[in-house]
């Protein structure tokens, strides 16, 4: 299997923008931990920062599935519930 690349894109109200923000920040070190995870980097827009975008590759996408089973996302979920507008995932693969 390629490896995979997810570009999630998440829009925050702007009285909810930190809360997103650290909520967004907890599922860092447990998700870098998790098996497969390459990489799961978090930007927030310079211009606009209720905007947040994970940029994340995995080695597949059997073990990405299982990282979105997994509680600590079920947990933010239920933390942020209300406070995100928009949210739009996008898996991706390479082509260079």
């Amino acid at each position: 299997m390629n490896k995979l690349t997810i570009v999630a894109k998440i829009l925050a109200k702007e009285e909810k923008r930190e809360l997103v923000k650290s909520e967004l920040l907890k599922l860092i070190p447990i998700t870098l931990k998790e098996e497969g995870c390459i990489n799961y980097d978090l930007h927030q827009d310079n211009e606009n920062p209720n905007l947040f975008l994970f940029y994340e590759n995995w080695t597949n996408r059997d073990l990405w599935q299982k990282h979105m089973a997994n509680s600590h996302l079920k947990t933010y979920m239920k933390a942020t519930e209300g406070a995100v507008v928009e949210f739009t995932l996008n898996e991706m693969t390479s082509l260079s």
